[in-house]
Formats: structure tokens, C-alpha cells, sequence
């Protein structure tokens, strides 16, 4: 190491690329996000009763792939035998569950006629779960539910809407919102959220491409599951990978904001870091493996998706970079320290940035979530918690990427959720 590597072009970059790629960005979805609210989210557009807009009401399917879900899929399977929809089954899948949910589920099929219940031996994982219940589903259209979510009794007619103005319409996204609010991790989330995926969302919508549809509460075309192959079993998160096979097929997809549910999320750094572990390994993944087919011409509405997200793994990597040389810098020789490295007039104006994100993205979601606002105050420790977090867990999900065996099942491991029962009003 020289003192020329301080003071080269390189270092130069770095610390303005760390700088100005979130700088940028959040005023670009702050501005996605305001464009799409004010043109199909105000007040006039935003009718209660999504039903007299229907033309039809065809056979929905909802699929919930369940593993370890005893203390939560009562409650996932009565809210979703509210729904207002006239037509719809229900198929709960236990994929090899340890802990009681096989006989839970059982226990609810005999109070509900419209559910039925598939018992793997042993656990497969979602991708396989979704596929088996695809197969054996009798609508046309899959809804696949998460099963810690309570879904919204109008969810699946705000997403049949979409399928039904357009046959090119593959897949619908719906707009999770957390149920854990008592601890500080859990109000960070309720802002992240908005911003990091409900901004972005709406933003990538007006592009006419989605990153993904999370898997969630997302509504499918059984043609347009058919084109691509289904789920994909070996890649951790199956449902980046789908929405890009969609896509790439020349299927679109949509955000339905209304189309809300209600979910649990990790409450200690330890299982939220194995989420987002788990997020940024499929991201990285489904990158490598569409990479190339995405560069042909015949696909260039994806290139926006495909250049933001190659940028924010470049800005880990730099992060990352800026970091280092920040600790070893106290180290060496006098003359290599003229190089700064500590967040002055730039970092505040970030923070600045981060919470005006924050505060625009509460905002547009107030009319989802009621006293969201309130929780404005907690997003103040989001960059220094999550950020750092998501930078870890990127650089690290190119060398599990690489390492891992080339087809190997991504089966499931058991979820750390909060309390059900200590959630916020």
C-alpha cells in the first residue's frame, strides 16, 4: 500500500459513489413514488369496495406453503375465510413441519369446507410446496400467501382487477405492512417498508418492470406459472426468480397498494441478519443466472431493474472498501492521512435525505395503515442499522453464491418472527 493509493482517483470514487448513489436514489423513488401516488392513489381513486369493478369473478387458488407455522396459521387460515371474493379455495401445504402444523391444519380442514390440506413427508421447501399445490389447484389463478400473513378480506379483488383488464398481466403484487411494532427493530421495519419497497415498488411500476413480487401475497396467472417452468426449487429466494422469469418471458407484472396484509417479522439483529442474508443471497443468484438473457436487446425494459440493482451491490462493495481504509488509515505514515473519511456536511445531508425518504414514503402509505405516521420518529436509527446490515450481506452473498452446490434445494429453515400476540394497535 502506497500513500498514492489515498489520494488516487480510486479512493476519490469510492467515497463520492457511497455518497451520492443512495443520495440520488432516494430522491429518484421519492419522486417515482409521489408520481404514482398522485396519479392513481388520491383520495378519488381509492374507492372502499373493490367488487362492482369487476367484470368477473373467476376461480382464485390460494396456496399457503407452511413450515413451523403452528403458532401462527389459525389465524392466517380464518382471516383468509373472510375474504369478500365469491370464489376461492384454499390449499395449506405443510412442508415436513416439526412442530405441530400438520395436525393444526388438519384440525381447521374439518371446520372449513373450502380448505384442504397437502402433507409432504419431509421438507422441501416453498418452491416445491408452491408447485405441488399449483398443480393440484383448481383456479386459474394462484394466490400465494405467506403463512404468518393475514390477509386483507378485499386483497384478492384489488388484484384481480389487474389480471382482468390485460391477458399480458402474469403476475400481482400486494403491500405487506408489519404487525411487530412493540421493539425498535420492529418500528424501523414499518418505515423500511414503506421506503425501501413500497417507494421502489411504485417507482419500478411506472417503468413498467418490477424487481420482484414478494412472495408475500402475490396473485399469478396459472398460463404465465406454466410459460416459465413454475418455481424454481434451488435458489433461495424463489420469488425474485420467478419475476424475472415473467418478465423476461415478456409477461407483466404490477403493485396493487391496496391489495394489503399483515405480517410478522424478526425482532432481534440475529434473525433479521438471517433474512436479509437469505434476500441478498437469492438476489445475487437470480442476477447470475438471468444476467445474460437479460442484456439481449428484446429485453431492455429491464435493464433500469438490472442497473439499479447492480448498483447498490457496487455501492456494498464500496461501502465496505471506505470502511477499511477508514480503520486501518489511524495506522500508517503522516503523510497519508490528508485523505478524509468521516461523514461531515455529506453525511448530514444523507441523513437529511434518508428521513425525508422516510417521512414521503409514511405519507403516501397513511392511507393503508392507519397511524403509520407515528412511527416517523424510530426510522431515524434505519441507516446506521440496516444499511450496515444489508451491506454485510451483500458482499457476503456473491462468495455463498459462487460456493454453493450448483442445483442444490433450497429447502426451509425455521423463521424468527416477533410476538403475534405484543403487536402495536
Amino acid at each position: 500500500m502506497s500513500a498514492e493509493i489515498f489520494g488516487s482517483p480510486f479512493v476519490q470514487f469510492m467515497l463520492g459513489y457511497v455518497f451520492y448513489y443512495p443520495f440520488i436514489m432516494a430522491y429518484v423513488w421519492m419522486a417515482g413514488g409521489l408520481a404514482h401516488a398522485l396519479v392513481f392513489e388520491r383520495k378519488r381513486h381509492l374507492p372502499i369496495d373493490p367488487q362492482p369493478m369487476l367484470k368477473a369473478s373467476p376461480m382464485v387458488s390460494v396456496i399457503v406453503p407452511c413450515y413451523n407455522e403452528a403458532g401462527c396459521v389459525s389465524e392466517v387460515i380464518e382471516q383468509l375465510m373472510r375474504s369478500n371474493y365469491p370464489s376461492y379455495e384454499v390449499i395449506a401445504v405443510n412442508d415436513g413441519s416439526t412442530d405441530g402444523t400438520g395436525q393444526v391444519l388438519d384440525e381447521l380442514a374439518l371446520r372449513y369446507p373450502l380448505l384442504r390440506v397437502l402433507h409432504n413427508a419431509s421438507n422441501q421447501g416453498k418452491a416445491v410446496g408452491l408447485n405441488t399445490a399449483t398443480l393440484l389447484a383448481r383456479g386459474e389463478y394462484i394466490l400465494g400467501v405467506d403463512g404468518d400473513a393475514l390477509v386483507d378480506p378485499d386483497a384478492i379483488a384489488w388484484m384481480m382487477r389487474h389480471m382482468l383488464q390485460s391477458e399480458r398481466v402474469g403476475a400481482i403484487t400486494g403491500n405487506p405492512r408489519i404487525r411487530t411494532r412493540t421493539s425498535l427493530l420492529g418500528r424501523m421495519q414499518v418505515g423500511e417498508f414503506s421506503s425501501t419497497i413500497g417507494l421502489i415498488k411504485r417507482t419500478q411500476q411506472l417503468f413498467g418492470r418490477l424487481f420482484t413480487v414478494s412472495g408475500v401475497l402475490s396473485m399469478f396467472r396459472r398460463k404465465a406459472l406454466l410459460d416459465v417452468g413454475f418455481w424454481s426449487p434451488d435458489v433461495m429466494t424463489e420469488d425474485i426468480d420467478v419475476s424475472w422469469k415473467l418478465q423476461l418471458k415478456g409477461w407483466d407484472v404490477r403493485y396493487e397498494p391496496r391489495a394489503l396484509c399483515w405480517i410478522l417479522m424478526p425482532e432481534t439483529v440475529r434473525g433479521l441478519y438471517r433474512q436479509r442474508q437469505r434476500w441478498a443471497t437469492g438476489g445475487i443468484q437470480t442476477l447470475l443466472r438471468h444476467g445474460l438473457e437479460l442484456l439481449k436487446p428484446r429485453n431492455a425494459r429491464m435493464w433500469p431493474i438490472f442497473i439499479e440493482y447492480l448498483a447498490s451491490v457496487v455501492w456494498a462493495y464500496a461501502m465496505f472498501t471506505v470502511l477499511v481504509l477508514a480503520l486501518v488509515r489511524p495506522f500508517l505514515p503522516a503523510e497519508w492521512q490528508f485523505v478524509g473519511f468521516l461523514p461531515e456536511w455529506n453525511g448530514m445531508l444523507l441523513g437529511v435525505t434518508c428521513m425525508l425518504q422516510m417521512l414521503v414514503s409514511l405519507w403516501i402509505d397513511r392511507h393503508y395503515d392507519r397511524d403509520i405516521m407515528r412511527y416517523f420518529v424510530w426510522t431515524i436509527w434505519y441507516p446506521l442499522a440496516f444499511w450496515m446490515i444489508n451491506m454485510f450481506t451483500t458482499i457476503l452473498a456473491l462468495p455463498i453464491t459462487l460456493l454453493r452446490r450448483r442445483g442444490k434445494r433450497a429447502v426451509w429453515t425455521s423463521p424468527e418472527r416477533g410476538d403475534a400476540n405484543a403487536t402495536a394497535n
